[in-house]
């Protein structure tokens, strides 16, 4: 899809846009503080693997169950209800968190709780969030919208570990977590006095019943747009193949490189890089406009992403690894954001929250199936192993779907 060359930087300079994408980087880096502190405490109060686990399944999990179902509720609601609905719940989750810590009741059972409702929060935010980039960004600047937004959480991300490591050093982990939800206030509060809901550009609202059994009939009718299927497959493809295995897997990349040392600052800047390829990837992109938004520069990003991973989970040179989990962090934003555009680009308009749902579902949801992917193979091949062959998988993957999409547009265009 051929769009007019947008301003750059053209959502921040709106001035309703602009603290949008300032509040959901609060907000994400708030969704990063509450893992800091809340992992700590929980691993020094049970010391459990199978919590660890529970973890990650809990986290991503509701995106696979029911982000298509949270795609037909912006849909047809206002999203920035929605939004505020999510808000809240993340904050009444720091808040039980810290009413469990000041009066030492937590148990396994209420922490699972709990983990399962900020999953929950974080699948409930995901649509209705993209539906109002749509809104407030026209087609020509929505790519530079669905980019800026990323880079402004892939930001949250990266000051989440730091903010709430100071709030544990500083405050505990009792009040460091009730400070937490001062963070979540500021989008909340915004979605009181933005003019937009998410429907304001399309002027369609869903009026259909909501069904959480809508994701096989949304599938069917998009089936036959080649490149979202595509895209769709891609995010899906990323999230299987290397998902957040990287992460996962750093400190057994600090020691392979030699990177465990005290005070543990050449593991830090390992993560420290991985997060900030995707902040210093969106200003990049942004400013330069190297890739399009097109299947080309989707496929190219992901290859790219494959290709880094598979660097560092082989090469034995600290700076070699360094570079490319910085390059990595830059593809697996441009990637991820080429994609989501697409998708909302080319979503039919009376379904695109349940499209943007199926893109949360399959992009976000099945990072589940990365952890399976990553025990097992690791089991057999060592971590190091197992997070190569992703990449290895990653790259074809991305480099098939490139080819498939380009033979079925050229049989589309010779018949």
């Amino acid at each position: 899809m051929n769009l007019p060359a947008p301003r750059r930087f053209g959502p921040l300079r709106d001035k309703h846009s602009r603290p949008y994408l300032v509040t959901a980087g609060l907000s994400m880096m708030a969704d990063n503080i509450e893992h800091v502190i809340t992992y700590w405490v929980l691993w020094e109060a049970f010391a459990s693997p199978w919590l660890v686990g529970f973890q990650v399944i809990s986290h991503w999990l509701p995106f696979l169950l029911f982000s298509v179902l949270f795609g037909a509720l912006a849909e047809k609601y206002d999203c920035r209800r929605i939004i505020q609905a999510a808000q809240i719940l993340f904050a009444l989750v720091s808040l039980s968190w810290g009413l469990l810590f000041l009066t030492g009741t937590l148990e396994m059972w209420s922490a699972c709780v709990l983990l399962v409702l900020h999953g929950m929060a974080g699948a409930l935010w995901g649509p209705a969030e993209q539906l109002m980039l749509h809104d407030f960004a026209t087609p020509a600047e929505l790519p530079s919208a669905v980019r800026l937004n990323a880079t402004f959480k892939s930001l949250g991300i990266l000051a989440g570990p730091v903010v709430g490591s100071l709030l544990l050093l500083v405050l505990g982990p009792t009040y460091g977590i009730l400070a937490n939800i001062l963070f979540y206030l500021p989008m909340t509060l915004l979605m009181l006095r933005t003019p937009f809901t998410g429907h304001v550009r399309s002027g369609h609202v869903h009026t259909e019943r909501i069904s959480i059994l809508d994701t096989p009939r949304v599938l069917r009718t998009v089936g036959g747009d080649r490149v979202l299927v595509g895209m769709i497959a891609l995010a899906g493809l990323i999230a299987v193949c290397v998902g957040a295995s990287l992460q996962v897997a750093m400190p057994n990349f600090a020691q392979t490189l030699g990177a465990g040392d005290e005070g543990g600052i050449g593991y830090g800047a390992l993560l420290f890089a991985n997060g900030v390829g995707g902040v210093v990837g969106g200003i990049l992109l942004e400013a330069t406009g190297i890739l399009k938004v097109d299947v080309r520069g989707a496929v190219i990003a992901a290859v790219m992403f494959g290709l880094t991973s598979l660097i560092v989970a082989t090469t034995t040179h600290y700076p070699i690894a360094l570079i490319a989990l910085v390059i990595g962090g830059i593809a697996n934003l441009a990637a991820t954001a080429i994609g989501q555009a697409l998708v909302q680009l080319r979503a039919p308009e009376d379904q695109r929250g349940r499209v943007v749902g199926v893109y949360s579902m399959i992009g976000s949801g099945m990072r589940t199936g990365n952890g399976i992917t990553l025990g097992w193979l690791g089991a057999v091949l060592g971590v190091s192993g197992a997070v190569a062959v992703g990449g290895i998988a990653l790259v074809l993957g991305a480099l098939l779907i490139g080819v498939l999409i380009a033979v079925q547009t050229r049989r589309g265009l010779t018949a």
